[in-house]
């Protein structure tokens, strides 16, 4: 009986101090839905940048900037010489008849 006693008490006991603790709904309440909206877009951003920003580092460390700097100055001297070959060409075909 002593015993039954003893739980009742503690059972009371703890859900009163548990009820103490209860956090009020109305603060979730207060926060409206574009509230609640704003935020996940935030933490969606945020994640989206954190992500991409770890690309970019990791993409700085394989030397591509100059590599494509190599290949644009290749292509573009490249592309001078054969547009000079057309020039020369199209000039010959139009004038060599003076």
């Amino acid at each position: 009986m002593n015993k039954l006693l003893v739980v009742t008490v503690l059972v009371a006991v703890f859900a009163l101090s548990a009820e103490s603790l209860h956090v009020p709904r109305q603060a979730e309440e207060e926060q409206g839905t574009l509230t609640q909206i704003a935020d996940k877009v935030r933490s969606f951003y945020d994640s989206t940048i954190n992500t991409a920003s770890g690309y970019i580092e990791g993409i700085k460390g394989l030397k591509l900037e100059e590599k494509a700097k190599n290949i644009y100055d290749d292509t573009t001297s490249a592309v001078n010489t054969y547009v000079g070959i057309l020039h020369d060409q199209l000039y010959h075909i139009f004038y060599s008849q003076q």
